[in-house]
């Protein structure tokens, strides 16, 4: 079965790792799939990080498959005994978990004799509803239903997603930034004004105590780039300009020379 035609309208992120919880490997995975669903117009709704734990894991798996239209999971594909990540995708979903052939083919002919019981786990999958074999990459991506299950390591999840990004291109989306010395509490009235008056655009302030040299960003966001454009304007106009640093005009997410994330300082 391929992938639907129609790229997602939202998206939900779960992370599996024992090493994550308890703060013993930071979580880079998440952060990097937000920048990269946001550029692509998919808003994340949700972001879970649960244990090495077949039932906590397929709970998680149920409930954001069925708030979300797609949905990512990230680590416990490997074939040490803590990756159980394909047998909580098969109990979310009753599916059977057995070896599927091509990745034992695949296996077979990278490790030849070195293969072994614990690499021939790696090939127990959940019935797959897609197997995504990328050219030069070992680990499959495996679709179940709308979930999509990646590996842990940074490296391959980035190099995976990356052979399917375009799928979930759904809109541009166009942001305009402004920074400003001023405090939240100053500029509080005159933001809630701009925020009534432009109820279509999403605008988000970002206070800073570091010694920077703004003390607040302003982020206006929009589907629309008139839209966005004339948030931007009305906010610009309404701070103190001898207190603006610095202004971004509005652009398309993922232009050269354009950075994508909001907190992107």
């Amino acid at each position: 079965m391929t992938a639907p035609v129609r790229p997602p309208e939202t998206a939900a992120i779960v992370v599996i790792g024992d090493e994550v919880l308890t703060g013993k490997v930071a979580d880079c995975n998440s952060p990097w799939l937000l920048r990269e669903l946001f550029a692509l117009g998919v808003r994340t709704r949700t972001v879970r990080v649960v244990a090495d734990a077949v039932d906590e894991i397929a709970g998680a798996v149920r409930e954001c498959a069925a708030c979300c239209e797609v949905v990512f999971t990230s680590g416990g594909i490997g074939p040490t005994h803590d990756d159980v990540t394909y047998a909580g995708v098969a109990a979310a979903f009753g599916r059977p978990l057995r070896q599927h052939p091509a990745l034992v083919e695949r296996l077979r002919a990278y490790y030849g004799e070195r293969l072994n019981a614990a690499r021939l786990r790696m090939a127990e999958i959940p019935d797959p509803d897609e197997l995504c074999l990328a050219e030069g990459m070992l680990a499959p991506v495996v679709r179940v239903a709308n979930v999509y299950v990646l590996p842990g390591v940074p490296e391959l999840l980035r190099r995976l997603f990356g052979a399917l990004r375009e799928r979930f291109r759904l809109r541009p989306v166009y942001i305009g930034q402004l920074f400003t010395n001023q405090s939240e509490g100053e500029l509080a009235a005159a933001l809630n004004a701009v925020v009534a008056r432009h109820p279509q655009v999403r605008i988000g302030s970002y206070p800073r105590l570091d010694p920077a040299p703004h003390r607040v960003q302003l982020v206006v966001e929009s589907y629309c780039e008139a839209a966005a454009a004339a948030a931007f304007d009305d906010l610009a106009a309404a701070l103190d300009p001898r207190r603006l640093v610095e202004h971004r005009p509005v652009a398309v997410v993922g232009s050269p020379g354009r950075r994508t994330s909001q907190g992107d300082e």
